[in-house]
């Protein structure tokens, strides 16, 4: 009975969690106006999202409405805000393309059982192995994908642009001359409201203010631009509605390779962002449990006429810095795109395209990680090579060669490191009681970088005793940069002792400047005690 009742609590949602413990109308106060803030921030995105696709902007709001409740409802995230993402978008329009809505109805349900499958064999732990540089890399060419998918939009072009890359970029550039000026200037006109906003307001919702005032711009000046309305038409004012998929003659090597390629980047983008709201708001997300939310989310999601969903990042960060303190806030969130749905779908129909792209430009911009891309052109070769193979191969061919070259780049430069397991013992021994010491032994890669957060933060200084590291790459540099970050949050000072001179040089190279400071790397562990000594003292 212990067994099953563990094997279950890996499954129980946060939501659940947290209500049992006590919910007091101080948490739910947070939570009201985080929700509300996150689902105004989630409209614009929500449609956008669904229109790079090539698919109805409804479609979108159906997603955040039916896939964020759920994700909130059931996951195994505090904080987490589910819905449609960029990342999704170029996916999917090739999926549309190919066999159309339908077709991505199946690809999606899919997609939610094998997510669910993920979830019961505890594959959680190992999808946050992917390597640092390839999450990089496909975020960095998704965010290029996008832009370009944008442009035409953008311009106010009306010709039709091929799904390929290079495909698009010829066509935009031989019909630049036929862009519709009106567009252009009002697609101006909304991304220098939201740089304006975000620079010097950063609290209004840039996303839903830019669009409102580009609306209304269009509305009052009886602007002759492309609207929602005119390229899709009126948005209902209805909720979802369940719809039975329409079983369609499908090529299986095809259905499989969209069925994967959904469900794993769902489950990283998931995970992925459960961890930066962990490191923001000092959580502990459960990834099983996650996986398991992000795949009843998409099954439903699918069958209410929605989209494949995922955990979003730059929203989860608004609902942390908008004061959220529980999973309810994730639930409102939701509950407040379904209230501008049923009350105000006319208004939201007369939004121009222009003003959509401009919104899908800027989040393509804060997609692109261009700091970390840059950083990581320091690490090592291995690690630089591995990037830009998934970053072309993204933006080229698709995702799922981007990740799977990337990830055999990776492989094949640390089979030699893979023989070695790293050891993380504690020192023993005559230690002041306000310092502890950790000994790791062994390489610090991808596939170990889970290790560094087993180490507990209970002391005022953590000494990392670090002479028997044996190779380190940019994953591993980058576990280094966040473990810092977390002993800052716990008030533990860090302090590195032993780092052999080529691996400080890696370190300096990456820019990782926290880590190498000189106070905290210390030469072996009598002058590092000496020496915190001196400090603690003073």
């Amino acid at each position: 009975m212990k067994a099953r009742a563990s094997f279950w609590s890996d499954y129980l949602p946060k939501s659940w969690i947290l209500l049992r413990k006590g919910y007091t109308f101080r948490f739910f106060k947070h939570d009201l106006i985080a929700g509300i803030t996150v689902g105004v921030i989630a409209l614009p995105l929500a449609m956008a999202f669904a229109m790079a696709a090539g698919l109805p902007p409804q479609k979108g709001i159906y997603t955040a409405i039916v896939a964020g409740f759920l994700i909130s409802l059931l996951g195994g995230s505090r904080l987490q805000i589910g819905g449609p993402t960029g990342a999704f978008a170029i996916i999917l329009y090739n999926i549309v393309n190919r066999v159309g809505y339908d077709g991505l109805v199946l690809v999606c349900i899919a997609a939610g059982f094998l997510l669910i499958i993920a979830a019961f064999l505890k594959f959680g732990r190992f999808m946050r192995l992917v390597p640092y540089p390839v999450i990089t890399g496909f975020t960095s060419g998704l965010a290029v994908a996008i832009f370009s998918s944008q442009i035409k939009d953008f311009l106010g072009l009306t010709t039709a642009l091929p799904p390929s890359f290079l495909g698009k970029w010829h066509t935009i550039l031989h019909t630049f001359h036929d862009l519709h000026l009106l567009t252009f200037y009002l697609s101006l006109f909304t991304l220098a409201t939201i740089l304006l906003l975000q620079r010097y307001f950063p609290k209004i919702p840039w996303g839903i203010a830019a669009v409102v005032l580009a609306t209304a711009v269009t509305y009052l000046f009886n602007l002759p631009v492309a609207t929602i309305a005119s390229r899709f038409g009126e948005i209902p004012s209805t909720l979802p509605t369940f719809q039975i998929p329409k079983i369609s003659s499908l090529q299986l090597p095809a259905f499989f390779i969209d069925t994967l390629t959904v469900a794993f980047l769902a489950g990283v983008e998931a995970l992925l962002s459960a961890t930066v709201a962990d490191r923001m708001a000092g959580t502990q997300h459960k990834p099983n449990s996650e996986l398991l939310a992000q795949g009843l989310a998409n099954i439903t999601s699918a069958l209410f006429g929605g989209i494949p969903a995922t955990g979003a990042i730059a929203r989860t960060a608004a609902n942390i810095k908008s004061g959220a303190k529980t999973p309810i806030a994730g639930m409102i969130h939701a509950l407040t795109l379904l209230s501008i749905l049923l009350l105000f779908a006319p208004l939201v129909s007369k939004i121009p395209l222009g003003a959509l792209s401009a919104i899908l430009i800027v989040v393509a911009w804060n997609m692109s990680e261009l700091t970390h891309f840059i950083q990581l052109c320091k690490a090592p070769i291995a690690d630089i090579l591995t990037l830009l193979t998934t970053f072309f191969l993204t933006i080229l061919v698709d995702l799922t060669a981007g990740v799977t070259f990337g990830i055999l780049v990776a492989i094949i430069f640390s089979l030699k490191n893979l023989r070695q397991k790293i050891k993380i013992e504690k020192t023993t021994g005559s230690l002041p009681l306000h310092i502890d010491m950790y000994e790791i032994e062994g390489p610090l890669y991808f596939g170990s970088t889970d290790s560094l957060k087993a180490i507990p933060l209970e002391k005022e200084i953590l000494i990392l005793q670090m002479q028997n590291l044996s190779f380190i790459d940019a994953s591993g540099m980058h576990a280094l940069q966040e473990f810092q970050k977390n002993c800052k949050n716990n008030h533990t000072r860090l302090f590195l002792c032993g780092l052999q001179e080529v691996f400080l040089k890696k370190l300096e190279a990456f820019g990782a400047s926290e880590v190498v400071c000189k106070e905290i790397i210390l030469k072996d562990t009598k002058e590092a005690l000496s020496s915190l000594q001196k400090i603690y003292n003073t």
